[in-house]
């Protein structure tokens, strides 16, 4: 079963630059994983604070093991300093087939 997740994350306004670069670093990589079907990055184009990742992926094992990727555990330990809030992480099904 795919899993679709929308993760929102919302920079503190004085490192929006880094966590651009961040999560921009986090596209190529996560791209390349097996169970990677779909990893997109937005930027909130009225609120440059916002950055958004849309990913879907091939099963919930694939998604576990993005978890335990090096550079996935870099970014947990390193953008709390750098964000206003914890991200938000939904977990969604597409409606219109």
């Amino acid at each position: 079963m795919q899993i679709n997740l929308t993760v929102v994350f919302k920079s503190k306004p004085e490192h929006i630059e880094d966590v651009r670069a961040m999560l921009l670093n986090l596209v190529e990589k996560s791209r390349e994983e097996k169970a990677c079907l779909q990893y997109d990055l937005h930027h909130g184009t009225k609120n440059p604070e916002i950055f958004i990742f849309h990913e879907i992926w091939e099963s919930q094992e694939g998604l576990d093991l993005h978890d335990q990727q090096p550079y996935i555990k870099k970014l947990v330990a390193e953008i709390p300093a750098l964000i206003q809030e914890p991200a938000a992480i939904y977990h969604t099904e597409l409606l219109n087939l």
